[in-house]
């Protein structure tokens, strides 16, 4: 049985895989932040020209879903090495942004 996800464990292996390609020294915030872009518009390409309601539809077609999961994949891989990189946890950093939003944006 394979053991939960989780975002350490997830990182550590992103880490150990660019380490056995000696990929590290490429791997500084600034190139991680423009690889993390190209992947973010590589999934937008994909909704580019979809109406709203294609865009909802869009995991029904078996090729297009495969993409889009690869796609997210890819912006997902990136922005947890950019976090490692800079000692950034992100579910903390997206818990406080929660809370920051809550105050800004009250429910009516």
């Amino acid at each position: 049985m394979n053991e939960p996800l989780d975002v350490a464990k997830l990182q550590r292996r992103l880490a150990e895989f660019a380490a056995a390609r000696n990929w590290q020294p490429y791997h500084t915030p600034k190139n991680l932040v423009a690889a993390l872009s190209v992947e973010a518009s590589e999934l937008v390409e994909i909704f580019q020209w979809l109406t709203p309601e294609e865009s909802g539809r869009v995991m029904d077609d078996a090729d297009t879903a495969a993409r889009v999961t690869d796609e997210v994949a890819d912006v997902l891989a990136y922005l947890l090495q950019l976090c490692e990189v800079l000692g950034i946890d992100p579910l903390a950093a997206l818990d406080a942004k929660i809370d920051r939003n809550e105050r800004r944006f009250p429910a009516p």
